[in-house]
């Protein structure tokens, strides 16, 4: 098993206001996670930047433009109430999205199993053509339809664990019969998507409400019985998982109660459904979590899981 960590010094740049809960310290904490001596079999890789061409297989080209010009050579520009970009912004956006299409082509190369992009902004609220929720462009479907263009994966799944619900991701999936989109999170949580009704146009997307002050346990519950068997009835050709750490109870942006070993669980088990259907291909993205201690934890856990699938 070899794993790839992408990380890079601009995703600890990307600029937001001060007392912005996804600030600088979270790329810093995740980072430092991952220096003991556990992780010194990791391949460090730096991402490249995605280029137009990835990116427009998700967002449309004026919607990439448009970030493009907005993008400030000082101070901030404002997307809504609590995404912004600043001067390194697009650079660390990019980068996210380039990692992980890097991945995905070093995986397919036999370079690596799996990999773990270390980055910011997360990037599973942007939908095709509105930045919103700390996201510019949505890496993790990005990654997913670069899988397709330039490997030939016929199905791709984008898993999902964070506290909120992807809706960026469900919206680009959902008339895709073979983009699969399965998600766990706090209900009723920002941003108010993830009925467990939204099946999308293929019934194609899988989501999974969890209550405010649900544990492990419901957690466990709702992926052993519900998520995990969809994904494997899908039988995709790769697997991309938006990799958020909000839903653990430390966190202040959300009200579940996982811990570290609930999210080693959830690796394992996605990563042996990408054994069992995907070749073992499996690309995972950083998304929330922002509590600090907790989050370095949260990434600790999840990727020495994902060195021992």
């Amino acid at each position: 098993m070899t794993t790839l960590l992408y990380s890079h010094p601009v995703f600890g740049r990307h600029e937001v206001p001060p007392g912005h809960v996804e600030r600088p310290d979270r790329y810093v904490a995740a980072e430092k996670s991952l220096q003991s001596e556990d992780f010194a079999e990791l391949i460090r890789r730096t991402p490249p930047l995605a280029t137009k061409e990835h990116i427009d297989r998700v967002h449309p080209d004026r919607y990439r433009q448009a970030v493009e010009e907005s993008a400030p050579s000082e101070g901030l520009v404002q997307f809504d109430a609590d995404t912004f970009m600043g001067p390194s912004s697009l650079d660390a956006t990019l980068r996210a999205a380039g990692g992980a299409c890097d991945a995905i082509d070093a995986i397919y190369a036999g370079d690596a199993t799996n990999a773990f992009i270390a980055a910011r902004p997360p990037g599973h609220h942007a939908e095709p053509e509105r930045a919103m929720g700390f996201c510019i462009f949505n890496a993790a479907a990005i990654a997913a339809q670069h899988a397709r263009a330039a490997h030939g994966a016929r199905r791709v799944a984008v898993v999902d664990f964070d506290v909120h619900h992807g809706n960026g991701t469900e919206a680009a999936f959902w008339h895709d019969e073979n983009a699969f989109y399965a998600s766990s999170h706090e209900w009723p949580q920002y941003p108010g998507t993830g009925r467990k009704s939204d099946r999308g146009a293929f019934d194609n997307i899988a989501n999974a409400p969890l209550a405010t002050g649900d544990d492990g346990e419901a957690f466990r519950k709702a992926w052993g019985e519900e998520l995990l068997p969809a994904l494997s009835d899908f039988s995709p050709d790769c697997i991309i998982i938006s990799a958020g750490f909000d839903a653990h109870a430390a966190d202040p942006l959300g009200g579940l109660k996982l811990t570290e070993e609930d999210f080693s669980w959830i690796t394992a088990e996605i990563a042996a459904v990408a054994q069992d259907k995907s070749g073992g291909r499996l690309v995972s993205l950083m998304e929330g979590g922002y509590d600090l201690a907790a989050l370095g934890r949260s990434v600790a856990a999840h990727v020495k899981t994902l060195m021992q699938a």
